[in-house]
């Protein structure tokens, strides 16, 4: 780091004004200037942040005082609003290196929401106990936030310090990792990106579809279907870090239908269409639910599963659901603004194609391969896409043919040549 650089940090100074001050310290002590930016909901007697609460509230287009006849909920949204725009006003202007937030379940809500708020590659950490809890997921959602759990609350003592001061050395790395070029990188334009959707279900054809793009000149980002995935597809399309996408495993559309573990919410299928990215998209493993093992909700105990692994049971899609998912997808991706493709693998939608299903005490009781049911899919999905946006093959989902046919039919859609001839 050849100039002094600047890290924004954002926590509470009403609860949390002695870590606030632990932190600047050690950024201070370790050649970095801080920025602090006090997300208080409340009027308290500490003035040392550099952007006080009243600034917020008066950048949310309210006042401080005026946020005590709020809720706690309304509250927090509202400076999270304020911070965003001071936050994104300074990144914009003068600048900073990176973004460190302090604090407990109520504070990293508002930092986080932030932080995503900032474009991807910005050094980003939140240092709170919710860093080891099963919500960090909707912390960090499709951001590339670094948690640091502190172990303890945050208070001052020497575990939360350690960690504390962990979380800064590792800012400082950050900093100075990113104001480094890669080892690797070349000179000139990046190559453009392509999404692949991705899971170990359907690997070999994510494996073979990177192999191939690469060759053809582009990079390649996977993104897991398991619901935070699908959502950064779709938040990178939208922001237009995207060429193109084959979205191979569509798989979190089922959850979302079921209330599966591996949900992507609302907006799965829906980012890279409203930006105009070129899409082929494959019904990969849509022929599933994910469960944890032994939660799986009492309306669906008389179904067909296949236990995955130790963590993860399968539940086999039915007929009622794929008339859904078509549905769906079909409306999400009519309404597109740019090309689509769909490939359907008649030969197989999953790694699960040739297995037996079992009842949930693990009594053998049919076969995963269901052609009849996984046809209501393809027929509801028919009806909302025009003739030509979708192709019949005869391959499984991994064969080398469907991969090479994914990677054709995108480079035509990129070519201009929108719909099967």
């Amino acid at each position: 780091m050849t100039a002094r650089p600047t890290v924004a940090v954002l926590t509470t100074l009403d609860s949390k004004n002695e870590a606030a001050r632990f932190v600047c310290d050690a950024l201070i002590s370790a050649g970095v200037t801080p920025w602090l930016v006090d997300l208080s909901l409340r009027p308290h007697e500490y003035s040392f942040a550099a952007v006080d609460g009243a600034a917020l509230a008066k950048a949310s287009g309210t006042s401080w005082d005026a946020l005590a006849r709020l809720s706690r909920a309304e509250a927090a949204q509202t400076m999270t609003l304020g911070a965003i725009e001071i936050v994104r006003t300074r990144l914009d202007g003068e600048g900073f290196d990176g973004i460190l937030g302090v604090g407990g379940a109520n504070g990293s809500t508002m930092a986080c929401a932030v932080m995503r708020a900032l474009p991807l590659g910005l050094p980003k950490i939140m240092v709170t106990p919710v860093a080891a809890t099963a919500a960090v997921q909707w912390y960090v959602a499709e951001s590339d936030i670094a948690m640091f759990p502190t172990i303890g609350d945050i208070s001052l003592n020497r575990v939360t310090r350690t960690a504390m001061a962990n979380a800064v050395g590792a800012m400082v790395g950050m900093i100075g990792a990113a104001q480094r070029p890669p080892a690797n990188s070349a000179p000139g334009a990046a190559p453009p990106l392509v999404g692949v959707s991705s899971f170990g279900n359907t690997q070999p054809a994510v494996d073979r579809i990177t192999l191939r793009l690469k060759a053809k000149g582009f990079e390649v980002i996977h993104f897991h279907a398991s619901g935070p995935g699908g959502r950064a597809l779709e938040s990178l399309a939208a922001l237009g870090e995207l060429t193109g996408v084959i979205d191979l495993t569509t798989s979190e559309l089922t959850d979302f239908v079921t209330g599966g573990v591996y949900s992507a919410g609302e907006g799965r299928l829906t980012g890279a269409g409203a930006a105009g990215v070129p899409q082929v998209v494959v019904p990969g493993c849509l022929d599933f639910t994910n469960w944890w093992i032994g939660q799986v909700p009492e309306r669906y105990r008389d179904r067909e599963f296949y236990q995955y692994n130790v963590e993860i049971l399968l539940m086999r899609t039915n007929a009622e659901e794929f008339a859904t998912l078509g549905r769906l997808m079909g409306e999400r991706l009519a309404a597109a603004r740019g090309p689509v493709r769909v490939l359907i693998p008649g030969g197989g939608w999953s790694q699960m194609a040739g297995r037996q299903t079992f009842d949930l005490a693990g009594q053998e009781i049919g076969v995963w391969e269901q052609p009849e049911t996984d046809r209501r899919f393809v027929d509801t999905l028919r009806r909302h896409l025009p003739a030509g946006s979708i192709t019949d093959l005869p391959h499984h989902i991994n064969a080398p043919e469907f991969a090479d046919a994914c990677v054709d039919a995108l480079i035509g859609l990129l070519d201009g040549k929108w719909l099967e001839t």
